[in-house]
C-alpha cells in the first residue's frame, strides 16, 4: 500500500483500535475507534483516567514494540508510515519519532554512562559517527536541560530521579525528531527544570516538530498551548483546544472534572 505522506501532518489516526492480550488469555480492547490529526509544529495532549488507553496509544504511535499490544482496527500514519504494518519502515518511523516512555528515567541502561545513554540512538545506527561532534551534541543537550556537564561521565544510578528523567528526555531529543511523543515527560522535575524541558519542546516546535503528550496536568496543556483529546475506556469523549474549549460527547459529564479541577 502506498504511503499517505502529507508534508504538513505528523500523525493521522483513522478509527484506530488497539487490543492488549495477557498471558491469562484475556484480550482487552484498550483503544477503540480513535481518530485525530496532528499537524507539524503543533501539540496534542492525551488526557483521561487511569486505564483509558493513553499509554497504549502513545506506544503504538511511536513504533515501539510491546508484547501483547496490537492494532486490530483502523490505522494511523506517522510521517506517512502505517503503524499497523510498518514492515521495514519501522526503523524509519523510530528515527523520525522521539519516544519518552512513562518512567523512562527509571529504566535507563545501568551499565552505560550518561553520555553513552544519550548518544545511543545515534551510535546504534552509525558506529562510525564523529565522536567529537557527538560529544558536543550531548553537552548541548545536558546544558539545555540544566544538567551539569560532569554528568556525562556518570552512570544513571549515580543521579537523582529528576536528573535521570532529564537524561531520558535528552536521549529522546538527540536525533532532533520530527515528532516527539512523551508519556508524563515532566515526572520528578521541579518547577525550574520543568520550565527548561518545556522550552526545549517549544524551541523545536518552532522549527516544525510535532508533539504528542500524555498528561492530566492542566498546566502542561496551557504551557504547551496544546489541543486536547480526552479518552475514557479507550473511547474519545472530548476533543478541542486547551481544557476550557472542549467538545464533549453525550453522557461524559463525570469526566469534566478531570480537566477542570
Amino acid at each position: 500500500m502506498p504511503r499517505r505522506r502529507d508534508p504538513d501532518v505528523a500523525i493521522r489516526a483513522s478509527d484506530l483500535s488497539l487490543l492488549r492480550s495477557s498471558r491469562g488469555g484475556v484480550d482487552v480492547r484498550v483503544v477503540d475507534g480513535v481518530s485525530f490529526v496532528l499537524p507539524h509544529a503543533s501539540t496534542l495532549a492525551i488526557m483521561g483516567p487511569t486505564g483509558a488507553g493513553k499509554s497504549s496509544l502513545a506506544t503504538i504511535l511511536s513504533g515501539s514494540e510491546e508484547p501483547g499490544l496490537a492494532v486490530v482496527g483502523g490505522d494511523a500514519w506517522v510521517e506517512g508510515i502505517p503503524v499497523r504494518r510498518p514492515g521495514r519502515s519501522v526503523r524509519e518511523l523510530t528515527y523520525y519519532t522521539g519516544f519518552l516512555a512513562q518512567s523512562a528515567g527509571a529504566k535507563l541502561p545501568a551499565r552505560m554512562t550518561v553520555a553513552e545513554v544519550i548518544g545511543e540512538p545515534i551510535t546504534s545506527r552509525d558506529r562510525r559517527v564523529n565522536q567529537r561532534a557527538l560529544a558536543v551534541r550531548v553537552a548541548t543537550l545536558l546544558d539545555e536541560l540544566m544538567l551539569p556537564l560532569g554528568a556525562a561521565a556518570k552512570y544513571p544510578y549515580e543521579l537523582s530521579a529528576g536528573m535521570r528523567q532529564r537524561v531520558a528526555f535528552a536521549r529522546t531529543l538527540v536525533l532532533e525528531p520530527r515528532l516527539f511523543i512523551a508519556d508524563e515527560p515532566f515526572a520528578n522535575m521541579d518547577v525550574e527544570v520543568r520550565r527548561a524541558a518545556r522550552d526545549a519542546i517549544l524551541r523545536r516546535r518552532d522549527h516544525g516538530m510535532a508533539t504528542l503528550i500524555v498528561t492530566n496536568e492542566k498546566e502542561v496543556v496551557r504551557d504547551l498551548h496544546a489541543d486536547v483529546l480526552v479518552l475514557r475506556a479507550g473511547h474519545t469523549v472530548a476533543y478541542g483546544r486547551g481544557t476550557e474549549d472542549l467538545l464533549w460527547t453525550p453522557s461524559s459529564g463525570a469526566d469534566h472534572r478531570l480537566v477542570t479541577s
